[in-house]
């Protein structure tokens, strides 16, 4: 069975973590892991779109009903109705979570992780005092520490 990492991130994200999501994505589908995200734009669109570069799967965790609304590179759309409480079923269905920057959505889903035992790797994102969290500088350490 393959690892199921998720990448989480802001839905409106800067260019570098666009880039850094779409990286982690395509290094992670070489590695031969599945991605999840929450299926919608940003950092969850890039990172998908990495994947899919390199022939990995994808499965997006939508808040809404409609699974139409999932970015274009998600193979296996969820529609929840829950919101941002579909968060909590981003980080469950995770092995390990990768933030890469992200505002409050993704501080509870960083949160969740680790409250749950989630391995969290984050890559210029938040800083939870006390918590085991790894921070890498890039992508690509993000993906070693994530998968080991």
């Amino acid at each position: 069975m393959p690892p199921y990492v998720a990448v989480v991130g802001a839905g409106e994200a800067s260019a570098e973590e666009i880039a850094t999501a779409e990286e982690a994505g395509r290094l992670l589908a070489e590695r031969g892991a599945v991605l999840v995200c929450g299926g919608l734009g940003g950092v969850m669109e890039a990172a998908c779109r990495g994947a899919k570069s390199a022939g990995g799967a994808t499965v997006g965790i939508l808040p809404g009903r409609d699974r139409t609304a999932a970015n274009e590179w998600v193979d296996v759309a969820i529609a929840t109705g829950l919101g941002e409480a579909r968060n909590a079923l981003v980080v469950r269905a995770a092995d390990v979570l990768i933030a890469v920057g992200g505002g409050y959505g993704t501080l509870s889903e960083i949160a969740l992780a680790l409250k749950g035992g989630t391995p969290v790797v984050g890559i210029g994102s938040w800083e939870l005092a006390g918590r085991p969290r790894r921070e890498a500088r890039d992508a690509r350490q993000a993906v070693e520490l994530a998968l080991g």
